[in-house]
């Protein structure tokens, strides 16, 4: 309860509560709505604080099973905030701009991804020394611009497993994207915007800088804890592996030395026998007729 309190302290403190004004409002944020005032709706951060657990503990468990979690701001306020975080847990993120067909287009995007990467790697090892300097102004050029728009999802090999949205209004083309592909969502959700769009709603003032850069950085903990736990059970498995191979190798030089003892045994058995008995010669055999 007291983690609870503070958590609910510091998205106060942030601002989180401040939704839209009274008009722009979508009704169907009214069970997350506490109050009005001054013509603004206050979001309840008992329900914040609900929902923002909530996803944090299914992107752990996403993160735990190795599994790619991309992150969405193209907000001006959110930009840098995205980045950050998407950066210290290794995950995909779009910043610049959604490129239509990101997700239900995936092949063609990793080609533009493999032309950029083929560009850079030509340029850095030296491969376009021999064109001319306005040749190689344009590919640099060709490759900063893809840069941009593609930089953060350069790693990303298939598509994602979840979206996390700053902003689902704003981002409307990529949510749709997602559902259409059956990715799992999580957004921040102002009272301007339909919480029912998304798998897990965590309404939140999605404006203030100081509002985007909790919400994110309680998510990006809870992945980074999820991938921490992830590494932890690998190496656990390879001690495992270790120790059972351990055993395997153990039981079978014991083996080898059981067979090998009981081998010399037999050899010794053999080498002790009894040698027949010799009847001594009792002098010639008579006859019949002899005497």
């Amino acid at each position: 309860m007291e983690n609870n309190t503070s958590l609910q302290q510091q998205l106060l403190e942030a601002g989180v509560h401040f939704g839209h004004l009274r008009k722009k409002w979508n009704p169907k944020m009214l069970p997350y709505i506490f109050a009005e005032k001054k013509g603004i709706h206050i979001i309840d951060l008992n329900k914040t604080t609900e929902s923002l657990q909530e996803a944090a503990a299914a992107l752990k468990q996403i993160a735990k099973s190795g599994k790619k979690v991309m992150f969405v701001g193209t907000k001006k306020q959110a930009k840098e905030i995205v980045t950050e975080c998407a950066r210290k847990v290794n995950m995909p993120f779009v910043t610049e701009r959604w490129l239509g067909g990101m997700l239900t287009n995936f092949n063609t995007v990793r080609k533009s991804v493999k032309q950029m990467q083929s560009i850079e790697k030509m340029l850095n090892d030296g491969t376009f020394d021999s064109i001319t300097k306005k040749e190689r102004l344009t590919l640099s050029r060709e490759r900063d611009k893809k840069e941009k728009v593609l930089g953060g999802i350069a790693q990303l090999g298939r598509v994602p497993a979840a979206l996390f949205i700053v902003d689902i209004g704003h981002e409307h083309i990529a949510l749709a994207e997602a559902k259409r592909l059956g990715i799992t969502t999580f957004g921040m959700v102002d009272t301007n915007c339909d919480p029912n769009k998304v798998d897990f709603a965590i309404p939140a003032n999605d404006d203030a800088t100081k509002s985007i850069a909790i919400i994110v950085n309680y998510v990006t903990a809870a992945i980074a804890e999820g991938l921490a736990e992830r590494q932890a059970a690998k190496e656990e498995d390879v001690e495992d592996a270790g120790g059972d191979e351990n055993e395997k190798k153990a039981a079978r030089l014991q083996a080898e030395a059981e067979s090998e003892a009981s081998r010399a045994r037999g050899e010794k058995v053999r080498g002790t026998t009894q040698p027949k008995r010799r009847v001594p010669n009792s002098g010639p055999r008579r006859g019949p007729g002899g005497r």
